[in-house]
């Protein structure tokens, strides 16, 4: 077996303008993981994930996903590799229906078929956005709207997904929806490299992490042993 890594990244270094984001940041994600990245507000979890889809370009360093240099390629092109962004705030299209932004996420897809198959796992997994396909998706809850932003991402087929931030602003009883969606997704087959707030349910679901302080990479280890360690829990966990 493989133990390439699907997704690592060397040395990289992002920055807005003259603010230097990200400090040679340095991780992998094997296949089939699910691994997340911890910091306080500012510490540069999203910009890591914005950095690896293309939207940030990486200054220095380098991003290898699944044997490839995709240091400094179009999003679209990281897109079409099946590494797929989920960025925070959830981006859906509104003035559009569930039904619509689902298919836009298959723009690549020239296969009918394919994509409605594609469809169909969707609404397997969200029964709600089945109920409303046709609903205008400005008129959904905030959990729904997570869940749409996931959808579109899965009519991809994403090998990788980037999660940013899925719980943000979610009711407890939707936090725990979203998460036992995530392990199924893991269980399907997609790797993610996870950004969440909770850090206490995000080192339960994961099986490594990171945390990050002004753009570096401090400490980093099994998601298990980070959960027991003291100043992790001090520091990201509340207790």
């Amino acid at each position: 077996m493989s133990t390439e890594p699907i997704l690592e990244l060397k040395q990289v270094e992002t920055f807005y303008g003259r603010i230097h984001a990200l400090r040679g940041i340095s991780i992998r994600v094997q296949r089939g993981e699910i691994v997340t990245l911890l910091g306080a507000n500012g510490a540069g979890k999203s910009t890591v994930l914005r950095t690896i889809s293309g939207l940030n370009r990486a200054a220095q360093g380098s991003i290898i996903y699944r044997g490839r240099d995709i240091t400094g390629r179009k999003p679209h092109e990281i897109v079409e590799m099946g590494l797929i962004h989920v960025p925070e705030g959830r981006r859906i299209f509104k003035g559009m229906t569930i039904r619509e932004n689902l298919e836009l996420g298959s723009f690549t897809l020239k296969d009918d078929g394919e994509r409605q198959k594609r469809m169909d796992h969707v609404f397997e997994i969200f029964p709600v956005l089945h109920e409303r396909q046709h609903r205008d998706s400005a008129l959904l809850s905030g959990g729904e709207q997570q869940m749409l932003a996931m959808g579109r991402a899965l009519m991809t087929r994403p090998k990788l997904l980037l999660l940013d931030e899925p719980s943000m602003g979610l009711a407890p009883f939707l936090v725990k929806e979203i998460m036992r969606i995530i392990v199924r997704l893991n269980k399907e087959g997609v790797t993610i490299l996870l950004v969440e707030q909770n850090a206490r349910v995000a080192l339960q679901l994961a099986s490594h992490g990171y945390v990050l302080e002004t753009g570096s990479v401090v400490i980093e280890g099994d998601a298990a042993a980070l959960r027991k360690d003291e100043s992790i829990v001090k520091a990201y966990l509340g207790d």
